[in-house]
Formats: structure tokens, C-alpha cells, sequence
């Protein structure tokens, strides 16, 4: 599995398919500080993205990621709140 790292120089988020939140029953465990945007979830980096890698080591799931640095505020922060 691959997944995409947005990073700003405040913050982190993961982005992940708003699908597998549910089947790793983890959807309603999420904070408000992560954001969505249509059937993508952005976990931020402290505490949700955490559950999310969690879950998937807990199934011996292996994954890859990329990171999208933008030098100011990225434009996760315009979606809307999980």
C-alpha cells in the first residue's frame, strides 16, 4: 500500500481513502483536527495518522509513502473537518 504525506511547516497529515478508516474500525476514533475531501481523509500527523499506521501494522500490512512539502500553509487546511 502507498499513501501521500502532506507537510507544511506547521503540521502533517496523512492522506488515506475515507474506506479504510471504516474497515479497520477506526472512522469514529478520528479527531477533528484531521480534514476530508470527498473519499479522502487527512490524518494529522500526531495522533490520527498514529492509529492509522497502527491498525495497519496490527494486520502486518506493509506500506509506502511520499511526502508533498509546501513552503506555506498547505492546502489541506482549506478542507473541510473530519
Amino acid at each position: 500500500m502507498s499513501y501521500v504525506f502532506h507537510t507544511d511547516p506547521g503540521h502533517g497529515w496523512l492522506e488515506v481513502d475515507k474506506d479504510e478508516l471504516s474497515l479497520f474500525n477506526i472512522a469514529d476514533k478520528i479527531s477533528s483536527y484531521s480534514y476530508k475531501l470527498g473519499n479522502k481523509v487527512f490524518l494529522e500527523e500526531d495522533c490520527d495518522a498514529g492509529l492509522f499506521i497502527n491498525a495497519l501494522e496490527n494486520k502486518g500490512i506493509k506500506f509506502t509513502y511520499t511526502t508533498i512539502n509546501s513552503n506555506t500553509d498547505s492546502i489541506v487546511r482549506t478542507y473541510k473537518r473530519y
